[in-house]
């Protein structure tokens, strides 16, 4: 049962640790770069509900930086993150 976006922010949902060149699909509610990590979106392999996402692929997001939105996929080629499940 949903418990509401507070809940879901603060990692009550669980997440899965993702490093180098893994993937992942499901529900995700937010990103956060443990390493300086690179995103892969130009052919879905990051999707989600933020407009224009492909103009992050291959860009890095830092060591401490996390990204929101709604994900149905998140894939990297190098770093370590964790995708919080919605």
């Amino acid at each position: 049962m949903a418990r509401g976006d507070s809940y879901q922010l603060q990692g009550q949902q669980g997440g899965i640790v993702l490093k180098d060149a893994d993937s992942a699909t499901g529900r995700f509610r937010w990103i956060q770069a443990i390493e300086d990590s690179v995103l892969l979106t130009d052919t879905g392999e990051t999707a989600g509900n933020l407009t224009d996402i492909i103009n992050l692929d291959g860009k890095t997001l830092p060591a401490g930086v996390g990204i929101g939105g709604e994900f149905s996929k998140v894939q990297i080629s190098s770093g370590l993150v964790i995708a919080y499940y919605a």
